[in-house]
């Protein structure tokens, strides 16, 4: 459940953090000069919501090799880093993008994608990964990672993150003016808005936030299933090997990932509303079931 907490306050704390500097600034004061000003509002959220999701985007892969003691395979020592190497670049070139970078980090089997940009991405797997599975299975692990770059679901997830911010800070402040009017009936509103509008906004800024989060989770259980897929269409058709890694990941811890890139593995989190990834054999019976 830490787990859990932990991810979604990472996107929530973003948004409540911006609006704090926003009131310090006087930024609510001038949207409720004279009423409140919804035009204004709404580009105001925009640029807030938007605004921490691109930048949550663009330090993606730094805060990915910061957090997790990526071990870079720029020039491979050993086969197994060559072989690695060599099925990242494969299935990069069969899905049209740019080599990612490739990364090994120690840890239970797991394995994430990250970063901004198709062309300059970033593959790693664990340790655990590389011994608890035969070749086929890790490269259907890393098809599938290589599956989510190709499908732009780093991109995809952002700007799903940021309208769902946007609404977030919209609705905060639509209703924190309606509680503080209702506070202040009567009194002067030039001085600009109450603690009523205050502490509502950062109230809702975090409750909606939760909200938010598990929209956003449930697209990204969705893009899972997308990324299965992909991986079977990278090995010319086999769904084996992807069937079996997913089966043995089902049989073993799965490896702890950073909060940054957590989304993006190959395993997630065990709460329902907040997982980022459907149930192992929700995925085993997509790919069995699939045409």
């Amino acid at each position: 459940m830490k787990r859990i907490l932990l991810f979604v306050l990472t996107n929530v704390l973003v948004v409540a953090v911006l609006g704090i500097v926003a009131s310090l600034l006087g930024v609510n004061r001038y949207l409720t000069a004279n009423g409140l000003n919804l035009g204004a509002l709404l580009g105001f959220a925009l640029i807030m919501g938007f605004g921490g999701a691109i930048i949550s985007l663009l330090i993606s892969k730094p805060m990915a090799k910061w957090t997790s003691g990526l071990h870079m395979i720029d020039n491979p020592q050993t086969p197994d880093e060559a072989w690695i190497v060599g099925t990242v670049k494969k299935f990069a070139d069969k899905a049209g993008i740019g080599m990612p970078e490739v990364g090994i980090f120690e840890g239970e089997p797991n394995a994430f994608a990250t970063g901004a940009f198709k062309n300059s991405a970033l593959v790693a797997v664990s340790t655990g990964l590389l011994q608890n599975m035969t070749r086929d299975e890790v490269e259907a692990v890393i098809g599938h990672e290589v599956a989510h770059i190709a499908n732009g679901d780093m991109v995809t997830m952002t700007l799903i993150q940021g309208v769902m911010n946007t609404f977030v800070v919209f609705l905060s402040r639509v209703i924190g003016y309606a509680v503080d009017s209702f506070l202040r009936r009567g009194d002067d509103r030039s001085s600009g808005p109450g603690i009523g509008y205050m502490i509502t906004t950062v109230v809702l800024d975090i409750v909606l936030g939760f909200a938010a989060a598990i929209v956003v989770a449930w697209f990204s259980r969705q893009r899972e299933f997308r990324a299965d897929a992909g991986s079977v269409e990278l090995m010319g058709g086999q769904r084996q090997p992807m069937v079996n890694a997913l089966a043995r990941l089902g049989g073993l811890p799965a490896g702890e990932l950073p909060k940054s890139v957590e989304a993006m593995g190959i395993t997630g989190n065990i709460g329902k509303l907040f997982s980022t990834h459907p149930p192992i054999e929700e995925r085993i019976a997509a790919l069995q079931n699939a045409r």
